[in-house]
């Protein structure tokens, strides 16, 4: 049982930590202290579903469904583009660089709804934690347990990126920053979308 918990820690530790779409929105939330716990709590509780369906038979489902995986390849590159659009327009308008302080906080509501379509509509969540987590779990002589380390993993990564991220915040405050934050974030969902779409 430990060596599946531990196989699942350590794989599910490295695809997690991996820096990608849905850690930069984790981090520029937590940055901006706009709702960060329970992004990083939706972020966890998304893994989790995703691992533990793709341990439990949803891996081969995917496999055998290139329609799906191609409507998810689409889709979330769409999506990474608009996302990546818009955090350039912040880092290019002065009013984007003061929006945590002057505009005010987003709703609850509407920054899950954003975290939702970060992890959902980018394929590479899937890749992950269904296509990999999932299928190498499904081989483990536990795969409860396992799925158990990859959900540690996630929720270890994801409190302590938001926990981290937030305290450094007011280190951070300078527009400079909050410019090569947004720039960084454009750079990488646009990327990402451009991967997607040139995947073959």
């Amino acid at each position: 049982m430990w060596q599946s918990y531990l196989n699942g820690l350590l794989v599910g530790a490295g695809l997690i930590i991996a820096i990608g779409t849905q850690n930069a929105f984790v981090l520029a939330q937590s940055l901006r202290r706009e709702h960060h716990l329970p992004v990083a709590a939706l972020c966890v509780l998304c893994d989790v579903v995703l691992v533990t369906a793709g341990v439990f038979g949803l891996a081969t489902l995917l496999l055998q469904s290139p329609l799906l995986l191609a409507a998810a390849r689409w889709g979330g590159a769409i999506f990474l583009f608009w996302y990546g659009f818009r955090a350039l327009l912040r880092a290019l308008r002065p009013q984007g660089l003061t929006r945590a302080t002057d505009a005010g906080p987003r709703s609850l509501r509407a920054v899950l709804l954003t975290a939702l379509a970060v992890t959902l509509l980018n394929p590479h969540v899937y890749l992950d934690t269904v296509l990999l987590i999932g299928s190498l779990g499904a081989q483990q002589a536990e795969p409860g347990a396992y799925a158990l380390g990859a959900a540690s993993a996630s929720v270890t990564w994801f409190f302590g990126l938001a926990l981290a991220a937030a305290w450094l915040s007011p280190r951070l405050a300078r527009p400079a920053v909050w410019r090569l934050l947004d720039l960084c974030v454009a750079a990488m969902m646009f990327g990402v979308a451009a991967q997607l779409l040139l995947a073959h």
